[in-house]
């Protein structure tokens, strides 16, 4: 029976340890400045130990491509995806998945995209080209299609197909093939493979984190549509859909799970299936604890955070003001660093009051400039996108400002930078925590959030945070991108993970420049139509 030693979080002496039969998942190896929010974190989170040698950050779309090519080509039993949608260029991706479940006939795919996203009106949409794939595999393919309830009534009749998605989206991305997964702020589609700069962590034999990716999208399977062939192309193994809240197209049918529930109505059967998923997901993380502690003082913790506040599920949220409590002990003499970006920075207001009152922590961001928002160059309204999120950075600007925590030359405040390179568009997000300027990540939160408004109330996120031990000797982020080959025999794969995020954020800020959105104009039109939509941006 499950035992939780502790008489409260606070207690440094007792709450870092949670007991359950003979195995324990211990925080003892953090350092003391993060070792409560571990504690105080786990309490109410599912979290698993994950070793060191087995993740891998992969630092460019083009590794990012080949690595999921070559995780579908050695598939065995299981494909698990989750994306916004797939891009109608991406052939050799459908041909890889097609190959694959012809050469392993016990192999299973599953799928979670955006139905907004994914049926958009033409003939290539991600629906249609994956047409090919239900036909031929109907009874190892799954692909089910998540809609946003928000969007219903009068409004989802007149609002066109290109803006539904202003709503709220599906937005995890999970990468899954066997005990293998990698997490990415990535979508498959052909510039994320080649020049739109993300981040992706891949992590190798992970069988409890893979199984975790595949239940969790497996729920949300539970209240999303599901994409099948139309009723003309219909198998015994595939039977047209007879729900009344199932809909057709030309080519395919989406169909609604249940029969008692309208589709624009599930806000409270999704809050609490999540909030039952994680529950259950945390109980069984505890049961698993580790079976050598010896082995797990160099083990990293990964936290799986699910924010979906349309569904009133906001861990996202509640992590971040837990970590800023305790980021506020620290004393003057020993300032942690935070690094954030967002490819789409308007950064939610209570992270930016967390930021701005948090004299003690400095804080280095990075944002898109306008070339390298994905929307540079679009027509019509979507072509004021880029301008919209300089009017929230020079509004962000102000309040740094007013707060007197505008960047100093001794590396104290909070700096704002921009991120271009030419032919590029710029679409990672997360942050890195450092106990000084002087030292690698302990921390790391990395998925789908972009960290703003949308993706607090709107879309759907999933999202990781990865807490490493404390360093045994000292590593310098500078060290590290001073000499990254020089990896001795001695040098452990900790240690290893810890200078590899270092690189990240040094290749990140490597095409930063100084912030120069102060002196863009922003055009009235557009701050009306900021102001019109408000935290769909």
């Amino acid at each position: 029976m499950l035992r939780l030693w502790t008489k409260a979080a606070s207690t440094s002496r007792t709450s870092h340890r949670f007991w359950c039969q003979k195995r324990c998942l211990s925080t003892s190896q953090f350092d003391p400045s993060i070792r409560d929010f571990t504690s105080a974190l786990i309490s109410k989170q599912p979290a698993f130990q994950v070793q060191p040698s087995t993740v891998h950050i992969l630092r460019n779309p083009a590794q990012f491509y080949d690595t999921l090519l070559e995780m579908i080509n050695k598939a065995e039993r299981r494909i698990f995806i989750s994306s916004l949608y797939i891009g109608s260029e991406e052939t050799e991706l459908i041909d890889a998945l097609s190959r694959r479940l012809r050469e392993r006939r016990d192999l299973k795919l599953q799928m979670v995209l955006d139905l907004n996203r994914s049926t958009r009106p033409g003939r290539d949409s991600t629906a249609k080209i994956l047409l090919p794939l239900l036909q031929e595999f109907p009874s190892r393919v799954t692909i089910s299609m998540f809609r946003s309830p928000s969007l219903r009534g009068i409004m989802a009749k007149i609002v066109p197909p290109r803006f539904n998605e202003g709503w709220g989206t599906w937005h995890a991305k999970i990468y899954g093939v066997d005990e293998d997964v990698m997490i990415s702020g990535a979508n498959l589609n052909k510039s994320y493979f080649t020049d739109r700069q993300d981040r992706y962590l891949y992590f190798t034999s992970q069988k409890h984190l893979a199984q975790y990716c595949h239940d969790f999208m497996e729920i949300v399977g539970s209240f999303s549509y599901r994409l099948l062939p139309s009723v003309s192309s219909s198998t015994p193994l595939m039977p047209a859909p007879s729900n009344p809240h199932s809909y057709s197209h030309d080519d395919y049918t989406l169909c609604w799970p249940n029969f008692d529930t309208h589709p624009h109505h599930f806000n409270s059967i999704a809050e609490t299936a999540l909030s039952q998923f994680q529950k259950s997901q945390c109980e069984r993380s505890r049961q698993l604890g580790v079976s050598d502690p010896k082995a797990s003082a160099e083990m990293p913790i990964l936290i799986p955070i699910i924010q979906a506040g349309q569904f009133n599920v906001r861990e996202e949220e509640s992590t971040f003001q837990l970590l800023f409590r305790h980021l506020a002990k620290f004393t003057e003499k020993r300032r942690p660093l935070l690094d954030l970006t967002s490819g789409y920075f308007s950064l939610y207001r209570p992270y930016q009051d967390l930021v701005l009152n948090a004299p003690n922590v400095d804080c280095r961001i990075v944002a898109s400039s306008p070339k390298a928002n994905g929307f540079y160059g679009s027509k019509g309204i979507s072509g004021r996108i880029p301008e919209g999120y300089t009017l929230y950075e020079q509004r962000f600007m102000r309040a740094v400002a007013k707060a007197g925590r505008l960047w100093r030359g001794n590396g104290q405040g909070v700096l704002l930078t921009e991120w271009e390179k030419p032919g590029w568009t710029y679409h990672a997000k997360g942050i890195w925590l450092s106990l000084t300027s002087s030292t690698s990540p302990i921390l790391t939160l990395f998925g789908s959030t972009n960290l703003n408004s949308r993706s607090a109330h709107i879309d759907t996120e999933l999202s990781f945070l990865m807490i490493l031990p404390s360093e045994t000797e000292p590593s310098t982020a500078a060290a590290a991108v001073t000499d990254p080959s020089d990896t001795s025999p001695t040098d452990s794969s900790l240690s290893a993970l810890r200078r590899d995020l270092a690189l990240e954020i040094e290749g990140i800020r490597s095409n930063a420049t100084s912030w120069k959105g102060g002196e863009r104009k922003v055009r009235w039109t557009t701050k009306v139509i900021v102001w019109l939509v408000k935290g769909m941006l």
